[in-house]
């Protein structure tokens, strides 16, 4: 049952705003959004939102910074588990891939500036940052500790940005899952088969 708009309390009614917006993005997409809708499915007013959100996109911006938010948390920790730095680096994209199937609704908007930039949420615009510092802070690393090629981190850091963004669109929007199925194995199986093979990969490069 619905809570009603009188029991929010401290931030309540915002937070289940952006609860039901991204209940709804996951169960009927982007285009599904509407602020009304969304007042609808949290079971407040239709008027409820603007006070915290004056349109649409400030809405998707709050939660595509929420999305980095707990996306950076899964990082930090994962890097903060690994033994190595290298194993860091994978352990990062495992992190990634797994965050991305857990909250596909904040990765759309996260993914898509174009829908969640709002002057109404200057931070948006900043949100991913933090997650690519970590990225880069894990390359040098690995140059320190010799298991990956000196020299300028960016390009390592764009090739295991874009192995993970591609890993999760091919999962949540492409045909991963049926491929995985014709080779009998699991998307979860098959990124820790990419990272095991990265991982070699940057050992025998620094070699």
């Amino acid at each position: 049952m619905p809570q009603t708009r009188a029991s929010y309390h401290h931030g309540g009614l915002r937070d289940a705003l952006l609860a039901a917006c991204v209940a709804l993005i996951e169960a009927e997409g982007i285009a599904a959004v509407s602020l009304r809708r969304v007042a609808r499915d949290a079971g407040v007013s239709p008027g409820a939102p603007y006070h915290h959100f004056p349109d649409r996109s400030a809405l998707f911006a709050a939660i595509a910074v929420q999305g980095h938010q707990l996306l950076l948390e899964r990082l930090r920790a994962a890097r903060e588990a690994a033994p190595t730095a290298v194993r860091g680096l994978g352990a990062i994209l495992e992190a990634y891939v797994a965050f991305a199937r857990e909250h596909p609704g904040h990765l759309h908007l996260m993914l898509r500036s174009e829908l969640s930039t709002s002057s109404q949420v200057p931070e948006a615009a900043h949100a991913g940052e933090a997650a690519i510092q970590l990225l880069t802070e894990t390359v040098q690393d690995c140059q320190r500790e010799g298991s990956a090629p000196a020299g300028d981190p960016e390009p390592l850091v764009a090739a295991v940005w874009a192995l993970a963004i591609g890993i999760v669109t091919l999962w949540l929007d492409g045909p991963l899952e049926g491929r995985c199925v014709q080779l009998g194995t699991t998307p979860e199986a098959l990124t820790a088969r990419i990272t095991a093979l990265l991982e070699s990969l940057l050992a025998g490069s620094a070699a």
